[in-house]
């Protein structure tokens, strides 16, 4: 039997065949007993390696463990004292092996063994148990010979002259062990003998610096003597190595096409600099350019001023990185200052020089980039900084976030972001196994969007990864300062964690630039430069500062937006509360946007409408955020002015739910308030529970609210939402409210009351042409007025009006032009609406194909819909066309479909009407003439219950169609024409009224003074 320690467990039988292990203490059991192969184990070190500090309860659990080994074919040996693991073969005895082989051995068979014995190794050191305690000492120990066989075959294999192939497997080592100086010197002169002395000489100076930082001593005399035999061995003059860029240790991950085109810019301007704020990989993607670019010039030094803190030190740094740093060099490199030296080195070169992280030097780097441009007229220079260096032909690239996914987004669409991809990556090797699928997707998206998929918190966050799941991950990061914490060890100090990046940039800033970036961290979703400067008082040079820096971006719009990071604004709300600034400002905030939604809340309902639209839209962060700061704060009149003037533009765009809580909450708290303004509240928050198919119970007892306290108001909106709640009262009051309305000087008011008044004309008077006549007069008011969505309104009602006396074409070009008009403002669901009318038309005019396309675009539209009424509509509608192209298993399944959707909400009685009228066709067609029944009682008793003559008629007809398989064709008949005179004329635009009038064509039919009684005695 083989048995492989070093890496996950792994067994093999004498054959090869792999033999599973399965159980956590199994495997522990064997790793315990392999580390000892041939000697015995006692059984007290084995409990202690498999329970730890918690024993088994009975005593033979050892035994039985034990058995179960050996039921799987592993061999062992019983002692009185313990157990013994015979005749195995194990990788980490082996290893020792030829170590200790290898350490009396001439080189040349030196490196053959220790290659054998390091090739050994598969991964960790008993990767199964690394967290137990038992395994600790073993662990660190076969860890350390590792490390010492690597730097003794580096060692051999240099000394053999074949040290150049080892620096990426030694580099790797020293980024995991970097303070081990014995691993430097093997990296230093392997790079030595790769032929780029300048990156051995940068990494003397990164161990030297660490040496000094965390240990406070100087390098061992072997390390410096490796540095002296690489400073005498360098070629010495004027011949430079030709660059000193580093290996990558891990993967780039998402912008080689950004590579791509700053290397095409570096090759355009002879100055280009990558801006971006602390953390967005402005230097990993200098150093991949770099590497492109070394295909290209003759040569790519990379310069890195980070460590230095004085700019009189930037020359001297890039001589470093040009490996000219030492008194080694004769001739012209050995003389003057260092920029002089530099500039002999450079003056003849097509040569790119990167000059890494120039802010906090910035004056002294663009000082020197001018005058070696000026002095070398074939060197490039690629910065990096967080603001450009502002010189003339400066070319500028900011580094943008990686791309982030979309919330809700399937494993699929995640993995096609970069961010998402670099998370992956990153995950992986920090927790072997993780994979973004299904079950991880929600928490990746939720952790990639929280960290506005920046790659440096992206990869701090991975590397927690280590420690906790992804969804304690995605749970913690409203702690992301005191989380994100777990950079590389050999990372510049201020890329080691979240807040040293931000703190870095803070700590650069001037006194009034600090407090105007805490103080917009108050905004949500960015600010206009007037919304700024009310709020923080700052000025647009301020903010262009801020830009400057990295630490704002701003849109391209004709009215620009500042935006900062969420990383920014977490740290930034963390400096207003230190300045104890922060309730000072959320009170300027929610003033500022309460004035700004009650200016632009009239202009929703104007034809500057899709301007403002567009203005709140650009503000929705900002005005919700206003809206419940104020309710928090218990401040009834501030949320209730927020709250108000913004529900219109919410009913507009999609966020009922969200008007309707807020205003809810607003309406809750205690405290003195406007009379008019409370009035708005109960108003609009009973408007919004009429819109669609959900119950209006509440919404009547707000409505009355309303009217209670509205008596008088000149509001123009509030007026045009009183008659919705005083048609079911006194029908004088109602008639007088619609007379007032009806001649209004605001076309948009008259417009409504038009349409109140066709729905009255139906209702009560059954007059259809008058309907029509008001619906058309409201659709020209509202074109007049310039707002869409009552133009969608009225249309819709037009539609309907003429597709029932059989003008289907016009029908059909009223709910088009429905459409477009609410397209413009967005209304995904109205548009749902009338796609699934106008699929019906289609159907009814003989154009299935036509049909089947409205169908298949309010799909697409649902796609965005979040509405479960608006969703059941949808499906209704092709429940219907499934019934009428005799496809009743399609229309039962479209059907049950709907009521799931609607059981997540209360749904309005008329739906529910429809709903069992639909249904009740399906089982009258298979005969079940009982639940068929049953169904249609329900649909009729909530139909006249309703009032809405429209719907009862659509009900009587389906009743009709009951009477006639009932053989009672006179019944059907009365019942029809009932149906006629409710909707003042025929229904020519229903496929069922259609029918059921051709099955009793020929009976004659009379007055029915109670339609719905007879409809009753049909269903009795």
């Amino acid at each position: 039997m083989r048995i492989g320690l070093l890496g996950p467990l792994e067994v093999r039988n004498d054959d090869g065949a792999a033999v599973e292990i399965t159980g956590a203490r199994l495997r522990t059991l064997l790793s315990a007993l392999a580390l000892e192969p041939g000697r015995v184990v006692s059984a007290g070190q084995l409990v202690d390696a498999v329970w730890g500090t918690r024993p088994p309860a009975t005593a033979n659990a050892l035994q039985a463990l034990v058995s179960r080994l050996r039921r799987v074919g592993t061999r062992l040996d019983s002692t009185p004292s313990g157990y013994r693991l015979p005749e195995a073969t194990v990788d980490a005895a082996r290893f020792e092996e030829l170590v200790t082989a290898a350490r009396t051995a001439a080189d040349e068979k030196r490196v053959v063994l220790l290659r054998e014995a390091l090739n050994l190794w598969r991964g960790p050191a008993l990767g199964d148990v690394s967290d137990a305690q038992f395994f600790q000492g073993h662990i660190a120990r076969l860890n350390e010979l590792r490390l010492s066989a690597t730097e003794e075959y580096a060692e051999a294999a240099l000394r053999l002259g074949h040290g150049a192939d080892l620096t990426e497997e030694l580099s790797r080592l020293l980024a995991e062990h970097p303070l081990r100086e014995r691993l430097a010197a093997a990296l230093m002169l392997s790079l030595q003998a790769a032929g780029r002395p300048a990156e051995a000489l940068q990494v003397f100076a990164r161990i030297r610096m660490a040496l000094a930082d965390e240990l406070g001593t100087d390098p061992a005399p072997e390390l410096a003597a490796a540095h002296t035999k690489i400073l005498r061995e360098t070629v010495a003059d004027e011949d430079v190595a030709r660059t000193n860029l580093r290996a990558g240790l891990t993967s780039f991950v998402g912008r080689n096409t950004e590579v791509a085109r700053v290397a095409k810019l570096v090759g355009e301007y002879r100055l280009t600099t990558l801006t971006g704020p602390g953390g967005a990989g402005k230097t990993r993607l200098a150093t991949e350019t770099g590497r492109q670019l070394l295909t290209e010039r003759s040569g790519v030094w990379f310069a890195e001023l980070a460590p230095i803190a004085n700019g009189a030190d930037v020359p001297q740094a890039v001589l470093d990185a040009l490996g000219l740093r030492e008194q080694m060099y004769k001739g012209s490199l050995a003389s003057g200052t260092p920029r002089e030296r530099v500039t002999r080195a450079l003056r003849d070169r097509d040569a790119v020089l990167v000059l890494d992280n120039c802010e906090h030097v910035i004056e002294a780097a663009a000082e020197l980039a001018d005058h070696l441009l000026g002095a070398c007229p074939r060197l490039r220079i690629l910065a990096t900084s967080r603001e450009p260096l502002a010189l003339t032909g400066e070319a500028l690239w900011p580094v943008e976030p990686l791309t982030l996914p979309a919330e809700g987004a399937t494993s699929i669409e995640a993995m096609s972001c970069a961010s998402v991809r670099l998370l992956a990556d990153r995950a992986a090797a920090a927790r072997p196994g993780f994979v973004v699928d299904e079950s991880t997707v929600d928490e990746v998206v939720r952790i990639c969007r929280a960290l506005d998929g920046m790659p440096l918190a992206v990869e701090l966050a991975a590397a927690r990864l280590r420690s906790m799941t992804v969804a304690q991950l995605a749970a913690r990061l409203d702690d992301r300062f005191r989380l994100l914490t777990a950079g590389s060890r050999t990372a510049l100090p201020r890329h080691r964690t979240l807040r040293a990046v931000v703190d870095w940039s803070w700590d650069l800033l001037e006194p009034d630039e600090r407090q105007l970036l805490r103080r917009l961290a108050v905004f949500s979703g960015g600010a206009t430069a007037e919304a700024a400067e009310a709020v923080c008082g700052g000025t647009s040079e301020l903010l262009s500062a801020l830009v400057d820096k990295s630490l704002l971006t701003v849109s391209t719009d004709a009215e620009p937006r500042y935006r900062m990071l969420e990383t920014i604004k977490a740290y930034g709300l963390e400096q207003l509360t230190v300045a104890d600034e922060r309730e000072e400002l959320r009170q300027a905030h929610a003033e500022w946007f309460a004035s700004f939604a009650e200016t632009g809340d009239k202009y929703l309902r104007r034809a500057e409408q899709i301007e403002w639209l567009a203005r709140f839209a650009a503000e929705h962060g900002n005005l919700i955020s206003a809206t419940r700061g104020a309710i928090a704060a218990g401040e009834p009149t501030t949320a209730l002015r927020l709250a108000t003037s913004c529900a219109w533009f919410w009913m507009l765009t999609g966020h009922k739910t969200e008007a309707q809580e807020v205003i809810e909450a607003a309406l809750a708290l205690p405290g003195e308030t406007d009379r008019e303004l409370r009035a708005m509240g109960y108003a609009m928050a009973a408007l919004l529970l009429t819109i669609g198919m959900s119950t209006e119970t509440t919404a009547d007892a707000l409505g009355r609210k309303a009217l209670e306290l509205s008596r008088d108001s000149k509001n123009s909106l509030l007026r045009s939402i009183v008659p919705v709640f005083t048609q079911g009262g006194d029908p004088t009051v109602a008639e007088s409210t619609l007379d007032e309305l009806l001649s209004d000087e605001d076309p948009w008011l008259r417009a409504h009351a038009r349409l109140h008044r066709a729905r009255v004309q139906l209702n009560r008077c059954h007059d259809s042409a008058a309907q029509e006549a008001d619906t058309r007069e409201a659709v020209r008011l509202f074109r007049q007025s310039g707002e869409r969505w009552g133009m969608s309104l009225a249309l819709n009602s037009l539609a309907e009006v003429v597709g029932r006396r059989g003008e289907l074409e016009e029908a059909v070009s009223c709910y088009e032009e429905s459409i477009q008009v609410v397209s413009e403002i967005g209304s995904a669901e109205d548009v749902l609406f009338a796609r699934g009318r106008q699929a019906h038309l289609f159907w009814q005019l003989g154009d299935a194909a036509a049909a089947a396309t409205a169908v298949a675009a309010a799909e697409r539209d649902a796609r965005t819909v979040p509405f479960p009424d608006s969703l059941a509509f949808l499906a209704q509608t092709k429940a219907d066309l499934a019934r009428w192209r005799g496809d009743p298993a399609e229309a039962r399944g479209e059907l049950n479909r709907a009521e799931a959707l609607l059981s997540e909400i209360s749904p309005h009685p008329l739906f529910r009407a429809m709903i069992q009228h639909s249904h009740a066709y399906l089982d009258a067609q298979a005969g079940d003439l009982p639940t068929a029944r049953d169904r249609r009682r329900e649909a009729l008793a909530l139909a006249a219950e309703s009032g809405e003559v429209l719907y009862l008629s659509i009900v009587l007809v389906g009743i009709a169609d009951h009477a006639v398989r009932l053989d009672r064709p006179v019944a059907a008949a009365d019942l029809l024409a009932a149906a006629d005179h409710l909707r003042g004329g025929p229904h020519l635009a229903l496929p069922d009224a259609t029918a059921a009038a051709a099955a009793v064509q020929a009976q004659p039919s009379g007055r029915v003074d109670d339609p719905v009684a007879l409809a009753y005695d049909v269903l009795s």
